[in-house]
């Protein structure tokens, strides 16, 4: 038998809170109007002013970043990154910068404090007006619809927009902090794009991310909202799982993205089916593709420039797909459907499709929301999906349709 020793005991000093706790939230705390915040499931980051900032010129983005990083290193700094966003057209320019200080911490979802609640909205009186009309955009899905059945092409997304003006002036920070609380592990982002405007929203979807030699892109395209009611809700999700339609309109853009990133990749791993990814509103179909990188000197922003813009915000083919946009959307999208994210000087980064977004100037919000239209889609389903992704920024500054 094994002796067992009687000791005296004392209480124990209680334990040291994990070192997480609070420290993602205080860097969302801490974001004001005016300086630079994105949160991903791998850090998130809080930037203050400009030290370089990424100019404007016909030489690709890519190695625009690349040198701008390089003089920072040459200049002084220890671990340069370049943050900020990159509109849809890529003729336009960007708003990327070296931010004077930058802070990083783990990411949100991994900090117990994110689920306490955010402050609910102020009371306001909002103004809002679609553009376009919800029944001149259905005219333009049935137009891109019977184009399609005339073999022009075979897939475009067209978004809408809707304009709201406050009666009083935006409360930025508080409209950040709901949206990030309301979906931590996704990609929720501030970030300034002029003097004066911000570009702030909640996206689901990783366009690319580079972690040494491992690439990752986790496609989205096929959603449904989400119900209030649990057995509508799995009813719906289960529903978009065999819908034809979806599934369909999925592979698409699975395989632009698989075709993009081959060149790159000395081995590339892409799930036969996709799986479900739910935000708070909706219900998309997933796909996570994984890649072995050939070439270390290639960076994150090289291989997403690659496959930006895929099927899912643009259609298919891409030169069609953008013509039958400018035809059809009555506003320049600016950047809406481009990307946001981060790059560092080793050419790891995060780069993310902006969706689930709007642009903020004074009292004015003007939010986007696109669908995928393919040769079986219906104009009042798409309306209405529209819709629905526009619940993600109305319920964050306490507006409604």
């Amino acid at each position: 038998m094994p002796t067992v020793h009687q000791v005296a005991t004392s209480p124990a000093p209680a334990a040291p809170a994990h070192p997480s706790v609070g420290a993602a939230t205080a860097l969302l705390d801490a974001y004001g109007t005016g300086a630079r915040f994105l949160a991903t499931p791998s850090r998130t980051l809080l930037a203050h002013g400009v030290r370089h900032e990424v100019p404007h010129s016909a030489e690709p983005l890519s190695e625009r970043v690349a040198e701008v990083l390089a003089e920072a290193r040459r200049s002084g700094h220890p671990w340069p990154m370049v943050i900020g966003a990159i509109p849809f057209d890529p003729d336009a320019p960007a708003a990327l910068v070296v931010p004077e200080t930058l802070r990083s911490g783990p990411p949100l979802a991994s900090d117990p404090l994110i689920g306490l609640p955010s402050a609910g909205p102020a009371p306001a009186d909002w103004s809002i007006t679609p553009v376009p009309e919800p029944d001149v955009y259905g005219k333009g899905v049935a137009s891109a619809v019977d184009r399609m059945w005339k073999g022009e092409f075979n897939k475009v997304v067209l978004a809408r927009s809707l304009e709201l003006v406050s009666d009083r002036p935006l409360d930025i920070p508080a409209m950040l902090q709901r949206l990030a609380r309301r979906d931590p592990s996704g990609y929720t982002f501030a970030l300034p794009t002029a003097p004066g405007r911000d570009l702030l929203g909640a996206s689901p979807e990783l366009l690319l991310s580079r972690r040494g030699d491992r690439l990752t892109s986790n496609p989205l395209a096929g959603s449904t909202p989400r119900s209030a009611d649990l057995a509508e809700d799995v009813r719906r999700a289960a529903a978009l799982l065999q819908s034809a339609k979806d599934l369909h309109e999925h592979a698409v853009v699975v395989d632009a993205v698989h075709q993009a990133m081959a060149p790159y990749c000395s081995s590339l791993e892409v799930p036969e089916r996709p799986t479900l990814l739910r935000t708070a509103t909706m219900w998309h179909l997933s796909t996570t593709v994984t890649g072995v990188l050939t070439r270390p000197d290639v960076s994150a922003l090289e291989i997403a420039s690659s496959l930006h813009p895929t099927p899912a915000v643009c259609g298919s083919p891409t030169d069609v797909a953008r013509r039958v946009i400018r035809e059809t959307e009555p506003f320049d999208r600016g950047f809406f459907t481009g990307m946001i994210g981060w790059e560092d000087a080793t050419g790891d980064g995060e780069w993310v499709v902006t969706i689930r977004c709007a642009e903020a100037e004074e009292n004015r919000l003007r939010l986007y929301a696109g669908a995928g239209i393919v040769s079986a889609s219906e104009p009042e389903a798409e309306t209405a999906e529209t819709a629905a992704k526009f619940r993600t920024f109305l319920q964050a500054v306490g507006a409604r349709l």
